[in-house]
């Protein structure tokens, strides 16, 4: 006293980024761009499901950056294994709830702090004033993108029971609009990565076959999918677990708050859709389902926004990043407070006075 404080941001060292498979590139170049913005090294870990990126991915870094600053490993479980338990100062992991436990425990044993970018089932709630076709377009692009397999994709559908009919009538003329009568040959609906996803969801299919009411056509040979709709209830086989796929429960509600007590059963998920023209009701749900993300009348949108944090809530992650919090997530805020030579105060030393305790006493009130 007096003193003067500020805060610097310092790279943690040498990072480790770990990408999944469904958007190969993107998951790994958009930490790496956080990552050597706040000055650190970084090793990438590209997915082994998706061989001819990964290949892209390392010509390109190899070509462009010197491997003692940004390196690329390739290859399956023993390479990950190998490095979530190797000296890194951060790990930075996209992908499943599962493997990312295992991230977490190794991560535990050397204390490196981390950021879990999960998944979970994110709901849409579709009230009954929201604009219905509008609604219908939004939830079939968003779950339909990338053949269902995006972290925020719409997992399933809570809806008015008095506008059910309707929005399905609906989501089906979009599927149609979206994709023709031939969905299998429009090049822009995407396939399933590999055969292991692809039978994991065609036994979801098998499953709910009494119940669906549109699509459930299967292609093992070009992994196609078709998108599908299913009226569910809660105890569907659709409802077990994160989908990944353009498989789309549909339940209808006649109470809200009834609603909202059955999404909170679930895991916290990692987006929460909300179509509705009632501002009430939109805060009502806002205010009390925990998610890591919300976007009101639309879906996916809200991680596009670089102004945005973008992340999960408890199972679906921890830690966010995107635009300025990439080079937050990377960065240690270290604390810095100089004080001035020129000013003593005798009083914070031993010994200690009542005399000079009452007027420390008095400093603070």
């Amino acid at each position: 006293f007096p003193s003067r404080s500020k805060i610097v941001y310092e790279p943690y060292g040498t990072v480790l980024i770990i990408a999944p498979f469904n958007y190969p590139f993107q998951l790994v170049i958009e930490p790496l761009i956080g990552a050597i913005a706040a000055g650190n090294c970084a090793v990438l870990k590209t997915s082994r499901d998706t061989p001819n990126v990964s290949f892209i991915i390392k010509e390109m870094i190899e070509n462009i950056f010197d491997k003692s600053y940004i390196r690329v490993v390739e290859g399956g479980r023993e390479a990950n294994t190998s490095l979530i338990n190797g000296a890194f100062d951060y790990i930075f992991f996209t992908g499943s709830k599962t493997v990312g436990k295992i991230v977490m425990e190794a991560a535990s044993k050397n204390l490196v702090p981390i950021t879990l970018e999960l998944g979970g089932k994110s709901p849409v709630i579709v009230d009954k004033s929201a604009d219905i076709k509008v609604a219908a377009n939004r939830i079939v692009w968003g779950k339909t993108l990338n053949a269902g397999q995006t972290c925020v994709a719409p997992d399933y559908v809570l809806v008015h029971e008095d506008i059910k009919e309707k929005l399905m009538e609906e989501m089906k003329k979009s599927i149609a609009n979206f994709y023709g009568k031939d969905i299998e040959k429009n090049k822009n609906f995407g396939r399933i990565v590999n055969i292991k996803h692809f039978n994991r969801l065609k036994n979801i299919i098998e499953k709910e076959k009494e119940k669906i009411i549109f699509g459930g056509t299967t292609n093992p040979s070009t992994l196609f999918i078709e998108p599908t709709l299913i009226e569910a209830t809660w105890d569907s086989p659709s409802m077990e677990e994160e989908i990944f796929g353009p498989i789309l429960p549909i339940i209808s509600y006649t109470n809200l708050d009834n609603a909202i007590k059955y999404i909170k059963k679930l895991p916290k998920p990692l987006a929460l859709y909300i179509f509705t023209s009632d501002k009430e009701i939109e805060e009502k749900i806002i205010n009390n389902i925990p998610a890591g993300g919300v976007s009101v009348n639309n879906t996916i949108l809200h991680l596009a926004n670089p102004e945005l944090p973008f992340g999960g809530i408890g199972s679906s992650g921890m830690g966010a990043y995107h635009g300025y919090y990439s080079f937050e997530t990377f960065s240690h805020r270290k604390s810095i407070l100089k004080t001035s030579t020129k000013i003593n105060i005798p009083i914070l030393f031993p010994p200690y006075k009542d005399r000079n305790l009452k007027i420390i006493r008095k400093f603070f009130r």
